[in-house]
């Protein structure tokens, strides 16, 4: 299931932005406004798992019905030649997509005993998934010059209809997941949008981490939306394929979190995550696809630091903050805050950035680019050092 779920994701999720420029002319402001459907997809997603999958349905029945219907959406996308018929349909997927991370999540955790030492285990199939589906269209060198000029980038949505038929199907075999909440219970806005957890913000420390994260979302968005382009722009060969080491390294660093944390604690694991965001764009700034190949990779292999050491140790922080009354309300709360508002903020500006740096024949400034979400890592990190005590969870 995990597998199945993120290969989906992967299918289209990194050629995006290059699909789009290539495939349907898109400008950079229509790219960054197809990024934000995955923001407007986390907007809405607590109230389909809070109010429908909570109450009503077994969760692998809804997981298999959106998966069938997102394979529609996605042979719609398939068959679209302009970005005004792509758009609508990519946010209808997006919005039921979104809440199916939520339900393969609940999924796993109703079959398990000790999900803290189990789930692990489950959710690393989800990066081999991704892996596996960003091999597979280099493989097929569908991100290749000559595929690109052929069009061949537009089967990577036909790829993820038909995986997603798959995984449909395969759903509705998944153990039995049954509602949590009666249907008789009272619905709460504020419970379900995480706004009960908004009383932990009186805490400082954690003020400041929450702010500290919409912040950081702004520069990370720039890699989801530029990186695929980016690399595809400068003569990067096989590009989704590097880019998969990026997930190679979320799986090591995963690994080697534990033990950091442990050691030096949150408020250095942090630290070392914004590092690593505003050396990441500083070597894409620098680096090329020849004698500089070398600072591209690193600056993927970094995606392992930059997410696992900010976003997994901040679930883990603000867990240890929540308490059981507030658990899932400021889980709830701060996704709201990174994956929607952060990061819409983020992909507004990358694809105003990216328009202002681009020539009339379509080129890139690329170094100009990279420098500016590398500028604001290091503000982030300069406001995070001067205001967050160490604290220690």
């Amino acid at each position: 299931m995990m597998f199945l779920e993120f290969f989906v994701w992967g299918s289209w999720f990194v050629t995006m932005g290059t699909f789009l420029g290539t495939n349907l002319q898109a400008k950079d402001q229509d790219i960054s406004l197809a990024f934000a459907t995955q923001s407007f997809g986390a907007i809405i997603a607590p109230f389909a798992v809070g109010l429908i999958a909570d109450r009503f349905f077994h969760a692998q029945k809804i997981l298999g019905f959106i998966h069938l219907a997102g394979a529609a959406l996605m042979y719609g996308i398939y068959v679209s030649t302009d970005f005004s018929g792509f758009f609508p349909i990519l946010l209808a997927y997006m919005i039921l997509f979104m809440p199916t991370l939520a339900l393969v999540n609940s999924i796993s955790f109703n079959q398990m005993k000790d999900p803290a030492k189990e789930f692990s285990v489950i959710r690393v199939w989800g990066t081999i998934g991704w892996i596996a589906a960003g091999i597979l269209i280099s493989y097929l060198a569908w991100d290749s010059k000559e595929g690109m000029s052929e069009g061949m980038l537009r089967y990577t949505w036909l790829m993820a209809a038909i995986v997603s038929v798959i995984l449909g199907l395969f759903s509705f075999t998944l153990p039995a997941t049954p509602p949590r909440a009666k249907s008789s219970d009272s619905f709460k806005l504020s419970e379900v949008l995480g706004l009960d957890a908004l009383s932990l913000l009186k805490h400082r420390n954690f003020a400041i981490f929450f702010i500290s994260s919409i912040l950081i979302c702004i520069p990370l968005a720039f890699y989801f939306q530029n990186a695929s382009p980016f690399l595809t722009e400068i003569g990067v060969e096989n590009s989704t394929g590097k880019m998969t080491l990026g997930q190679l390294s979320e799986v090591l660093f995963m690994l080697a979190l534990p033990v950091f944390f442990s050691r030096f604690g949150i408020k250095n694991t942090l630290i070392v995550a914004m590092i690593a965001w505003a050396v990441r764009y500083v070597f894409f700034a620098f680096g090329d696809a020849n004698e500089g190949v070398w600072m591209l990779l690193v600056g993927i292999l970094l995606h392992g630091i930059c997410y696992d050491f900010f976003f997994v140790s901040g679930q883990i922080y603000t867990d240890s903050h929540a308490g059981e009354q507030y658990k899932s309300s400021a889980q709830g709360l701060i996704t709201l805050a990174t994956y929607g508002i952060g990061m819409l903020i983020g992909f507004w500006a990358a694809g105003n950035i990216s328009n202002f740096y681009m020539d009339a024949d379509g080129n890139h400034d690329w170094k100009s680019i990279w420098i500016i979400p590398a500028g604001i890592s290091v503000l982030v990190l300069l406001f995070f050092i001067s205001f967050f005590k160490k604290e220690k969870v």
